[in-house]
This record gives C-alpha cells, sequence and structure tokens, in this order.
C-alpha cells in the first residue's frame, strides 16, 4: 500500500495509475481517494494520475487533534504525496475541500504547479456571511462526534447541492453517499473544525492571487450558488484564468457531470502543455 509521509509524521494513502505528465487530484470534504475513479479511468490513459486520501480519511491515518488539520496543512500535504511519488510538477485538480487547498497550492508552491483546476470552492468564502457558516461547520463537527458518519451521511448527501447528482444518476449519488457513510467520524469533526471551519476567505488574498501567474480552471455548477461568486471573483482577478459553467449541476461536479468535466479539463490541460493558455488580454477588459 502506497503511502506518503507529510512533514508532521503522519501517513498518507495514494493510488496512482498511468504514465505522462502527472495529474494530483485532490478531494472534497465528502469525497476521499475513491471519488475521482471517473477521471483516474479517463485521464490515465494518457497521464500519471495520482488520487490520494487526506488525513483523517482513511486509509489515511486519523490525526487525533484538530489542532492537526489546517488549511495550510493540507497545501503541505499535497506536497508530500508528489514528493513520495517523485513528481516534480504536476497538474494539481482539486474540487471544493480540495479546490481551495488547489487554490493556496498556486500561491504556496508556483514552481510545483503546471496548472490548477479549481472546482466548486467557495463555501463561506463571502465575509458578511463567513461567521455564521463557521458556526455551522463547527456544528456539523458536532454532529459527527455525536452520531458519527455513517448516521450524518443520510442528511449530508441530501444537501441543496447534492440532489442535482441524485436526480441525474441515483446509483452514483447512491455509491458517494455510501462511501460517506464510511468515513470516520472523528477525522471527520476534526477537519470541520481545523479547516472548513477555520480556513481564511479567498477574497483575503487578493492581492497575492494577482501575482500568481499559474494557468487556472475554474469549474462552477450552476445550482452551486455559494461557489457562483467566488468563482467569478477568480476569474476577475488570476491573470491566466478561465471560468466554467455547467448548467443544472450542483456540487459534486466530476461525478455529476464527468463526461464534461473530463472533457474540458482534458482541454484545459492540452492547452496548458501547448502553451497556449496565457495571461488574459488586457484589451478585453472593459473600458479598454
Amino acid at each position: 500500500m502506497p503511502l506518503a509521509k507529510t512533514n508532521d509524521n503522519y501517513n498518507l494513502y495514494y493510488e496512482q495509475a498511468g504514465t505522462g505528465t502527472p495529474i494530483v487530484f485532490v478531494h472534497e470534504f465528502a469525497g476521499d481517494w475513491r471519488a475521482w475513479e471517473p477521471q483516474m479511468r479517463h485521464f490515465s490513459r494518457r497521464h500519471r494520475c495520482i488520487t490520494y486520501s487526506a488525513r483523517g480519511y482513511p486509509p489515511s491515518d486519523i490525526p487525533r487533534e484538530a489542532s492537526s488539520y489546517s488549511q495550510a496543512q493540507a497545501v503541505q500535504d499535497i506536497i508530500s504525496v508528489m514528493d513520495a511519488a517523485k513528481i516534480e510538477k504536476a497538474h494539481i485538480v482539486g474540487l471544493s475541500m480540495g479546490g481551495f487547498a488547489t487554490i493556496h497550492f498556486g500561491m504556496t508552491a508556483p514552481d510545483r504547479a503546471l496548472s490548477l483546476t479549481v472546482a466548486g470552492a467557495g463555501y463561506a468564502a463571502a465575509k458578511d456571511t463567513q461567521e455564521h457558516y463557521r458556526a455551522l461547520s463547527r456544528a456539523t463537527a458536532e454532529q459527527f462526534d455525536r452520531i458519527g458518519a455513517k448516521e450524518l451521511a443520510k442528511t449530508y448527501a441530501l444537501g441543496s447541492t447534492r440532489v442535482q447528482l441524485q436526480n441525474k444518476d441515483p446509483r452514483g449519488w447512491q455509491e458517494f453517499a455510501t462511501r460517506l457513510g464510511e468515513h470516520d467520524s472523528l477525522g471527520s469533526a476534526n477537519t470541520m473544525r481545523g479547516v472548513q471551519a477555520s480556513r481564511p476567505s479567498i477574497y483575503d488574498f487578493e492581492e497575492q492571487l494577482k501575482v500568481m501567474k499559474v494557468p487556472t480552471l475554474v469549474i462552477n455548477g450552476d445550482e452551486d450558488d455559494q461557489c457562483i461568486a467566488p468563482g467569478i471573483f477568480l476569474k476577475k482577478v488570476l491573470p491566466a484564468c478561465g471560468l466554467l459553467m455547467l448548467p443544472k449541476t450542483g456540487h459534486t461536479i466530476n461525478l455529476e457531470e464527468p463526461d464534461y468535466f473530463n472533457l474540458f479539463l482534458a482541454d484545459f490541460i492540452a492547452t496548458v502543455e501547448a502553451g497556449r493558455w496565457v495571461d488574459r488580454d488586457p484589451r478585453s477588459l472593459a473600458g479598454h
């Protein structure tokens, strides 16, 4: 079983498939290493693909203290997986919690990123509602402590941005919900407290993002309400950013619309590797 050793001495489980330019997939809160299977199968035909379970998600280690979980640590864990797999540079693809980690990876280690794909990232980013959603995250952590992942998954998997997957692909949704119920309750609670309820807003990083030159693709569903405005913000501030909005789509984009996700991601990566995903032409800016 391949394991990556983190900078604070925990083990992260990862899997890899294929050969070629590396792609590292970073999962969301409700996912784990298995959540990227449609992408692993598709992209491993031409790329070396890596998927891993974040700390707190079996079969990776479950740190007992919430202080071992943070947004900054999530970035270091991506680096640890890349180092263990002997990957110097990769295309980084993240969804939701993994999308936030991908943004911060671009700011922290831009020299290790060939490109960034940020999907469904924006929950609790709005400054005026940030404290409200942080409180909700802490309350969710308490639910994981009290009733456990298996029971909580029954309602969490039916959130307002998850029902789209259920409506389009009932079997795929059931697989997603079952896997969510298999998560470690303590790891999920600590991730909620240390990452979801504590991470800074992306709006706090406008100046850093303005000078972050890594080619970036932002992908959102148009029914993932909290991610729409942050996605537009990223499009406006990142120099080399494209924004893709998928219609009638919720939060679990890579599972809900795998064909579209794979199609546009493949085109983005090919364009980056051809050297054609460049900074926005200033002549296209309003008022030019």
